[in-house]
């Protein structure tokens, strides 16, 4: 949804990024899913992210949206060039 946009980038640059998320879902993920399930069973964020770092595993990745694919989220990151007003600037 647009609430859920970056109010410093214009809608178009983000809009125009979204992919069809082909991915299995973070959760669902095997090489995720059982970090997902720690959490669950009560585990604090802390030993999760620990267990990880122990795995070989990016920590920061168990914070990203469990609904969406890994690949979907960190391809995110790229610079677009973006003309546009932010999105808490533009008039619409």
């Amino acid at each position: 949804s647009i609430m859920e946009l970056d109010h410093n980038k214009s809608v178009a640059s983000q809009l125009k990024n979204v992919d069809k998320d082909t991915g299995p879902p973070l959760k669902d993920d095997p090489k995720y899913s059982k970090y997902f399930k720690m959490l669950k069973m009560g585990l604090p964020m802390g030993a999760v992210q620990n267990a990880m770092q122990r795995d070989g595993l990016d920590p920061s990745i168990i914070e990203l949206d469990p609904e969406k694919s890994v690949a979907s989220q960190l391809k995110g990151d790229e610079d677009v060039e973006d003309s546009a007003p932010p999105l808490k600037d533009d008039p619409k």
